[in-house]
């Protein structure tokens, strides 16, 4: 199982304004929206609530594996990549449902399991 260094761990704490989270669809076509209801659950797996998903959702459930793109405050991108499971129930989804603001409906837990991390361009996972 693969985890975020952990420098990179560090600056997730860091970040800066919404994350990107991108999916594919079935014909290879990227989706991308901007996120602000996110968590880190563990070291592998980074959490984005799903408040407003249309295009998303149905890339997800179509298997499309995903990214998450964020930006800390000192301006250093990092990307994170990786399969995706949709939770509408257990663990996750009542974490989620602790950290998610009450005014967003928090329709399921969609979390992205750690595979890939880069820094820009360099690969460090």
């Amino acid at each position: 199982m693969a985890v975020l260094p952990e420098k990179v761990s560090k600056e997730w704490e860091n970040r800066e304004g919404p994350i990107i989270l991108s999916t594919v669809n079935a014909n290879g076509i990227p989706n991308s929206i901007y996120a602000t209801c996110v968590s880190k659950y563990s070291e592998d797996t980074l959490v984005v609530a799903n408040n407003y998903f249309s295009k998303t959702l149905e890339n997800i459930l179509a298997g499309s594996k995903g990214s998450i793109l964020f930006i800390t405050k000192e301006g250093k991108s990092y990307q994170v990549k990786g399969s995706i499971e949709y939770h509408k129930e257990g663990l996750l989804f009542e974490d989620m449902k602790k950290w998610n603001p009450k005014k967003h409906p928090g329709h399921a837990a969609t979390a992205l399991k750690v595979e890939e991390v880069y820094m820009g361009a360099e690969k460090l996972l």
